[in-house]
């Protein structure tokens, strides 16, 4: 019997879709996380689970890292990026970013979930242990804002 070969990913395939939240401090710092077993701090955010959007998405998995929860109401589009993933090697991280105003509970914010590190991350700092996503899209994004 002969097997016919693995058909290859497709580009589609290589994505991975997470949503995240820009939240700054009041010197323009941006807070960021790093997961458990990895070396690059990102936004707060992750994957959707069925059936959420993209706002949900980015307000759960920032209440699941960080134990605070956020007012919806007050989330603003920052934008859509793609970028190299940080973590996963060939793929592609495409990221619906949201901003949300500061809130006091966030600048004493300590890691939960999957979380190891939580640092407040200068947008014009020159770093290799951030994300390609963050800073080659969304730290610009936000300079230029």
């Amino acid at each position: 019997m002969t097997h016919s070969p693995a058909p290859a990913d497709s580009a589609a395939d290589r994505v991975i879709r997470v949503s995240a939240i820009v939240m700054r401090d009041d010197t323009g710092r941006v807070l960021n996380v790093r997961k458990r077993g990895t070396d690059a701090f990102m936004l707060p955010g992750g994957k959707p689970e069925p059936g959420e959007s993209a706002a949900e998405t980015a307000l759960r998995e920032f209440a699941e890292e960080l134990g605070i929860e956020l007012d919806p109401d007050r989330l603003s589009t920052v934008g859509v990026f793609r970028a190299a993933a940080a973590n996963e090697p060939g793929f592609v991280v495409e990221a619906a970013v949201f901003g949300h105003p500061l809130v006091p509970a966030a600048l004493a914010a300590g890691a939960h979930a999957e979380i190891d590190a939580v640092e407040w991350i200068d947008p014009a700092a020159e770093r290799s242990d951030i994300a390609p996503l963050t800073t080659e899209f969304v730290f610009p994004a936000l300079r230029s804002a």
